[in-house]
């Protein structure tokens, strides 16, 4: 085990969907006239940075002890299938993870009460739940709404409710965009390895439904992020549907090209780009709010 295997294992390409949904919703909470408190915004980044460098590390050791990873996978390399690390190693840099993020989601619960405190021990379990457990989401095609809920509605209302104790529609439609752009990384993932995740039992949305019904997910989640920016142009905050739109250049390219194109190893540059528009998004959206 080496530095080099763990930042492999955390997946550094997968953080983004950790940060947006934070610092959207910071940057949404002083739009709207209210003090953004950056120190708990800090807190909720690191920790949600931490679960999901958790879930990727869980995710690797699981996913090569049911046989999804093998040599023939078309994606990333990963740490326990490549042999880097045992799958005990993998486990307990997970569990480590966890404890880090939970220690930065004490604050979170001693200023927002036990709302915050639910959401966080849901979020610590899933992290495992994911692709572990008696139910495992991924494996049970219930990944893409999973990463709508948590990355999307959970973190941004819940960073929302941290800074403002309340819970406005605004926050809502937020959290749906966000979570839109994030499950699209993984509904591309599915995608590329959707003829070997049939092989070991993995019904993910691509193996249920198919490449056709795969390709329009990715199309109807980006139509669905952009044309809910009207509801700001309504809500007098034009400036935030005009900054988001940044990342329309770069969705309309990973549109175009997943459904153009097989899948395969070249799925893994449109996972990047896929990143670089929620990045985009993002980037847009706290321009607007600072404007």
């Amino acid at each position: 085990m080496t530095l080099a295997s763990l930042l492999l294992a955390s997946r550094p390409k997968t953080l983004p969907a950790a940060i947006v949904p934070v610092v959207a919703a910071t940057a949404l909470v002083h739009a709207e006239g209210f003090e953004a408190h950056m120190g708990l915004s800090l807190c909720a980044m690191f920790g949600a940075i931490f679960i999901q460098i958790a879930t990727n590390f869980l995710n690797d050791a699981i996913d090569f002890s049911k046989g999804a990873d093998t040599e023939t996978r078309l994606g990333p390399q990963r740490v326990t299938q490549s042999g880097l690390m045992t799958g005990k190693q993998v486990m307990v840099a997970g569990a480590l993870c966890l404890l880090v993020a939970a220690g930065f989601g004490v604050p979170l619960v001693l200023t927002a009460g036990w709302p915050i405190l639910l959401i966080g021990l849901v979020s610590l379990y899933f992290a495992y739940g994911y692709t572990g457990g008696p139910f495992p989401l991924a494996y049970r095609g219930l990944g893409d709404l999973f990463v709508i809920l948590f990355f999307g509605l959970v973190a941004v209302g819940g960073v929302y409710f941290i800074q403002t104790e309340v819970l406005r529609w605004s926050a809502l439609v937020l959290g749906i965009q966000v979570g839109c752009l994030s499950t699209v990384l993984i509904a591309i993932n599915n995608i590329r390895d959707m003829n070997q995740d049939v092989l070991v039992g993995k019904r993910t949305f691509a193996v249920r439904f198919g490449l056709l019904a795969s390709r329009l997910e990715v199309i109807f989640l980006f139509l669905l992020t952009f044309c809910l920016s009207v509801y700001w142009v309504q809500q007098g905050l034009s400036s935030l549907a005009y900054g988001s739109m940044a990342a329309i250049p770069s969705a309309s390219v990973v549109a175009y090209l997943v459904t153009t194109r097989p899948p395969g190893p070249f799925y893994n540059k449109l996972l990047a780009l896929s990143a670089v528009t929620l990045i985009l998004f993002c980037i847009g959206f706290v321009a607007g709010a600072l404007w």
